[in-house]
């Protein structure tokens, strides 16, 4: 399991569209990969979940992943949200 912490950074005209793109990006891999805040996690390949956990400008989230490719969906979901959108 590999797990770790990233603040999300996005303008709110563009929260959805990197919310979007972060589970578009999240599907791609084969492990299972959650997202963490404020102790409630959700399935970050699941648009409803994701939803459910408000994430706003400065939020900090933790991502965790299980599987044969988690250190690479974790490296990837980090990158993305430490400049999402780009």
């Amino acid at each position: 399991m590999v797990d770790e912490k990233v603040v999300f950074q996005c303008e709110e005209t563009l929260q959805m569209k990197a919310v979007a793109i972060l589970i578009q990006k999240a599907s791609s891999f084969r492990s299972t990969v959650y997202l963490i805040r404020n102790g409630r996690r959700a399935n970050a390949k699941s648009l409803l979940g994701v939803m459910s956990l408000g994430i706003e400008n400065g939020a900090e989230i933790e991502i965790s992943a299980d599987g044969i490719d988690a250190k690479e969906a974790v490296d990837t979901l980090v990158a993305y949200l430490n400049n999402p959108v780009a």
